[in-house]
């Protein structure tokens, strides 16, 4: 692991009069996996947003390797593109599963993007449902698909929200294993919300 990824101070959120998060302080190095845990209601999924500058901070400041964003300001697209994050209830484009984990990558003028697409979906168990509509996905398939599409392109920074709560203890599995390959052999920083414990013992860092 070399430096830290994030640094977060005083980060918070507020909608209306509603303290939704606060985090005082937080460092997450890179190239690790560190999970976050709490009850529900905790801010967790809030702090995954912040930290995937899909919304700005109502107080405080995210730094972000070397740069550092605050004011309610977010960073410019190049900077937000070497995040991707995994919603625990994933949203598609219309048309194929093939056609969504294929978007991110085409978006970004990757190479052989049919090859890697079919290794993704291989890897994910997958491959049998890559023509099916995403509308046709079941709860669990639909979030192994969302995790192709993230994980595709190769992000500097992978954010994932609950990404195994629908899944049987094998595709748990798969997902596991792509996310521990992911950071061993990319050096992908990845920030894991689960309320597994078994899970967290399993892939943390932090």
């Amino acid at each position: 692991m070399n430096g830290t990824e994030y640094r977060l101070e005083r980060l918070g959120k507020v909608y209306g009069k509603r303290k939704v998060c606060h985090v005082e302080y937080l460092e997450v190095p890179r190239g690790s996996i560190t999970v976050l845990m709490g009850p529900n209601g905790a801010g967790k999924s809030t702090l995954l947003r912040l930290m995937g500058f899909l919304e700005p901070p109502t107080t405080g400041k995210v730094i972000f390797g070397d740069t550092t964003f605050f004011d309610g300001k977010l960073p410019p697209l190049e900077v937000r593109r070497r995040v991707t994050m995994v919603f625990q209830k994933p949203v598609f484009f219309r048309g194929s599963v093939e056609q969504n984990v294929a978007y991110g990558l085409k978006l970004r003028g990757g190479a052989n993007v049919k090859a890697r697409v079919q290794e993704i979906l291989e890897a994910l168990n997958l491959s049998h449902l890559a023509k099916a509509g995403v509308g046709s996905l079941s709860a669990g398939e639909a979030q192994r698909a969302a995790v192709a599409r993230a994980l595709i392109f190769e992000p500097r920074v992978v954010l994932l929200d609950e990404p195994t709560a629908n899944l049987d203890p094998q595709n748990v599995a798969l997902v596991e294993d792509l996310i521990a390959k992911a950071v061993n052999e990319r050096g992908t920083t990845v920030v894991l919300v689960t309320q597994n414990v078994f899970q967290a013992e399993r892939l943390a860092n932090d």
